[in-house]
């Protein structure tokens, strides 16, 4: 299969563009598209075949439900048996956003679509060009990143087609993704919602809306193995690069004392280091392929750049990569949730 790129900018949509995705869609085909927070990989959500494709593509275990992107609220009341109070208040606060909100799903949503669960998961994006999209064709999109399972998601249109090129239809290129991270999964099914996925939208944030919000236990505690996470995807390794990937996580000295004692050995050993550090702290480090992935003031800029980072080392065949911990109630607990997958939980306490 070839692969089909075509640009268009975000403030002057090529509608000839759209219309050339939109038939992939109506064939049920996939198309890669830019959202706000990475580029999914999109098909028709009420055609099981075609979803199914995305589950192929992608390398994708088939119990991982896929999002289904919609444009408007009548799109949603299709999908969903019913909508409740706290999703109502949910939508009107953040949608378009990167906010995924799980419903009980109604019968014309294939369970191929929803990994074979009884609910579905639905967002409305944030981005001129997806929301085009989803009007033009007039389908709703089921859509993960546009990634093979594991791997870091795009961020740009060249991270999906080092990824997928020959295996999907199209990839329409809108630039580089705003947020950078995937969006905040929130389980309205029942009586107090609970956050399955962290993202750009905190916990803070939604209880303004809806008053108490609960976070499911794997969250908290991802290496218990007495907690099962409720989402199905939660339990398999997300976002990895190909080196081995260490957090290091204590006062700032010690990490760097740490990090530049490992990063010396490995060197003398032979092997590639790099160093995830902060504007603030990068002059910590001595030796190996050092990088600034932003200043922590400024979270945002680092959950943009989290995926890049990831993908360059892969570049450069970078064998160890040491992080440091970004920990915060805000967005850096959706950017740490991304790095300890990211590093298969492997974690270094060096308080």
């Amino acid at each position: 299969m070839q692969t089909i790129i075509r640009s268009t900018d975000i403030d002057n949509i090529d509608i000839e563009v759209i219309k050339l995705a939109s038939e992939f869609l109506h064939s049920g085909d996939m198309v890669a598209f830019p959202t706000e927070t990475v580029y999914g990989l999109g098909a028709n959500a009420l055609d099981e075949l075609a979803s199914a494709k995305i589950y192929e593509a992608k390398g994708r275990p088939s119990d991982n439900p896929l999002i289904v992107h919609v444009a408007n609220e009548e799109q949603v009341k299709r999908l969903v048996k019913e909508i409740p109070e706290s999703a109502k208040k949910l939508m009107k606060a953040f949608w378009p956003g990167p906010l995924t909100l799980i419903f009980k799903k109604s019968d014309i949503v294939p369970k191929g679509t929803t990994g074979g669960l009884d609910t579905v998961a639905v967002r409305m994006p944030d981005h001129k060009i997806a929301l085009k999209l989803i009007e033009y064709s007039d389908v709703v999109i089921a859509a993960p990143s546009a990634n093979t399972s594991g791997r870091p998601s795009p961020t740009t249109a060249s991270h999906v087609k080092d990824d997928l090129d020959g295996r999907i239809s199209m990839i329409i290129d809108g630039g580089a993704v705003g947020i950078g991270i995937e969006s905040t999964i929130v389980d309205v099914t029942e009586e107090i919602p609970m956050i399955l996925r962290p993202g750009y939208i905190s916990k803070k944030m939604l209880e303004e809306v809806v008053g108490k919000v609960e976070i499911d236990k794997a969250i908290i505690e991802p290496m218990r193995e007495d907690v099962k996470p409720k989402a199905p995807g939660m339990k398999y390794r997300h976002y990895a690069p190909k080196a081995d990937f260490k957090m290091v996580r204590g006062d700032v000295l010690k990490v760097a004392d740490y990090i530049n004692k490992k990063t010396e050995k490995l060197i003398e050993q032979g092997y590639k280091v790099g160093i995830i550090a902060s504007d603030e702290t990068i002059s910590n480090y001595i030796l190996g392929d050092k990088v600034s992935i932003g200043s922590r003031l400024d979270e945002l800029t680092i959950s943009r750049n989290l995926y890049t980072i990831l993908r360059d080392f892969d570049d450069k065949e970078v064998d160890y990569i040491f992080g440091e911990t970004f920990e915060s109630e805000e967005l850096g607990h959706a950017i740490m949730n991304r790095l300890q997958k990211a590093a298969g939980y492997n974690i270094v306490d060096v308080r």
